[in-house]
């Protein structure tokens, strides 16, 4: 796709490598020498999205194979859903729903604009997809969304490799149930390392809010032996834990299922996070993304 003149000013692309000053720091849209037309996106060092625009149902990244799989079960094969997206990045998800539920109804709430922008331009939308990319903040557009119109929020929101504290809390995930179906599905990616405070803490979080929940996650992290992402599954209605289960364990980089008695023990008695008191996620140690 062509780019202005204007638009090429603040750009670089060295040996198919395209890099820009977004409002969260320096893009950089890597090609993925193994795939054709694969990019990585990453902002100022830290990866955030990996995109197959010949094959947007190839999901790369760990954690997005993860919410690929909280999708696809979701609700039956190839029906269409209401999805939210909080957080865009590369906007691999969208396109993962639109590839794999055609005729869904997306919204994306992506708080860099400059970043929207980017993603646009090198990595174009289909322009069937019936994806629309709201350039606010993520609680902000999430207010936005009519009462009960969602099957799916998915929260992937990261500032600096750090989820914002205001999208950790008891309200916010209010504003996640006032949005849901009721027999909606809320998702969130979490990033923690030993002692995982902050995993603990978002599990008992949801708890306050949502009657089941699972966690996915990989045992070293589940043992503290490593900084990681998890993905946190809520609904009030049963999830479809064995099916979650086998996929996990089958991905390239295998994963737990923790549910029910197990995830209650593993929380350790933290408390539900309330608006007063939330704090940014843990920054990561600078060995995760050498």
């Amino acid at each position: 796709m062509g780019r202005s003149r204007n638009a090429r000013r603040d750009a670089v692309a060295t040996v198919g490598v395209v890099e820009e000053t977004v409002d969260g720091g320096l893009a950089r849209l890597v090609p993925d020498p193994d795939r054709g037309r694969a990019w990585t996106l990453s902002i100022d060092g830290a990866p955030q999205s990996h995109v197959d625009l010949d094959d947007p149902a190839y999901l790369s990244f760990e954690y997005q194979r993860r919410l690929g799989h909280v999708i696809d079960l979701a609700a039956p094969p190839g029906k269409p859903v209401h999805a939210v997206h909080l957080g865009g990045g590369a906007l691999t998800l969208a396109r993962y729903v639109a590839a794999t539920r055609p005729r869904s109804t997306q919204q994306v709430v992506e708080r860099d604009a400059s970043l929207v922008r980017l993603v646009r331009r090198e990595l174009p939308l289909d322009p069937n997809a019936r994806i629309r990319v709201r350039s606010t903040d993520a609680r902000e557009g999430l207010a936005k969304v009519p009462d009960g119109w969602a099957d799916l929020v998915i929260a992937d929101v990261f500032s600096g490799a750090r989820t914002p504290a205001h999208l950790t809390s008891t309200e916010f995930l209010d504003e996640v149930r006032r949005a849901l179906k009721p027999s909606g599905v809320y998702a969130a990616n979490l990033a923690d390392g030993p002692p995982l405070a902050h995993l603990r803490g978002q599990i008992a979080t949801a708890a306050a809010r949502f009657g089941e929940l699972a966690l996915i996650a990989d045992a070293a992290m589940l043992r503290g032996k490593r900084f990681a992402n998890a993905i946190l599954v809520a609904s009030d209605l049963p999830l479809p834990i064995a099916e979650l289960t086998r996929r996990a364990a089958s991905d390239p980089h295998s994963a737990r299922v923790e549910h029910g008695r197990q995830l209650t023990d593993f929380t350790g008695g933290a408390r539900p996070v309330r608006d007063a008191a939330a704090v940014d996620s843990p920054a990561p140690p600078p060995s995760v993304f050498r």
